[in-house]
């Protein structure tokens, strides 16, 4: 078995906000996260994906397949958003970095036909990051 891992960057904001809490709920979880006008963050995320290298081709997965992936699945949906209110999966979710990941996850599962998703690593600042491996 052999694990690629593919880097790309997106830059978005998002605002973290529960309308089943109140307001002071809201304010004392999430802190200056729950400003309704957002904030962003530039993100690093990485795809892993693993598989057997096919011996015609040498590759686990063409490269370029993947990034063609990456683009129109996350990063044309992702980069340069407001989550809360340009990403569906966010309509009714609390976009955080833990739910980013996983929405990713979910956005690139089913796309991927040579190799298998192993993990999406979602990194929200320099020493924050998530990593994702599907459902258990």
């Amino acid at each position: 078995m052999v694990y690629l891992t593919r880097k790309a960057e997106f830059s978005a904001s998002h605002y973290y906000h529960n309308p089943e809490f109140t307001p002071e709920e809201n304010a004392r979880i999430f802190g200056k996260c729950n400003n309704a006008h957002g904030h962003g963050h530039n993100y690093t995320l990485e795809v892993t994906v693993k598989g057997t290298v096919d011996p015609k081709s040498g590759f686990v997965v063409d490269l370029k397949q993947l990034k063609e992936i990456m683009n129109r699945e996350v990063l044309d949906a992702f980069d340069h958003r407001f989550l809360n209110m340009e990403v569906p999966e966010f309509a009714k979710r609390i976009p955080t970095t833990e739910n980013v990941a996983i929405a990713i996850w979910q956005r690139l599962a089913s796309k991927l036909k040579a190799a298998q998703l192993h993990r999406v690593r979602v990194y929200e600042t320099p020493d924050l990051f998530v990593d994702f491996y599907g459902e258990a």
